[in-house]
């Protein structure tokens, strides 16, 4: 009689795990980028642990500055496809976890992380 009222809660219990959410993950380590500022200076943008599977606008280089960004370096452990758009638009090139980099002439303005 114990058995029966126990089968039900352990499976009760495994189908609330499986129906709960899990957390949103994030590339850990630093994303990097060289750009001018509107004002005309020189600087360095960073992404630090950004997260999975949504696309981020690269803070400095969106519609508001003429100039894209410019030589990114990913050092997360995640892979990064950068875009020439905001929103993740226009073309793209993937840079490899850890050691992925591009020089001056790869423009960007988004970038999306993969696993």
């Amino acid at each position: 009689m114990r058995l029966r009222s126990v089968l039900p809660a352990v499976l009760g219990a495994g189908l609330l795990l499986a129906a709960v959410p899990a957390p949103a993950s994030a590339a850990e380590g630093r994303f990097r980028y060289d750009y001018v500022t509107a004002e005309g200076y020189e600087a360095t943008g960073f992404l630090n642990s950004p997260p999975d599977g949504e696309c981020v606008d690269l803070p400095g280089v969106g519609d508001e500055n003429p100039e894209p960004g410019h030589s990114p370096k990913n050092r997360t452990d995640a892979w990064a496809t950068v875009f020439t758009g905001t929103d993740c638009q226009g073309d793209s090139f993937t840079l490899r976890p850890h050691t992925g980099g591009a020089s001056a002439r790869l423009k960007v303005r988004s970038v999306v992380f993969s696993s």
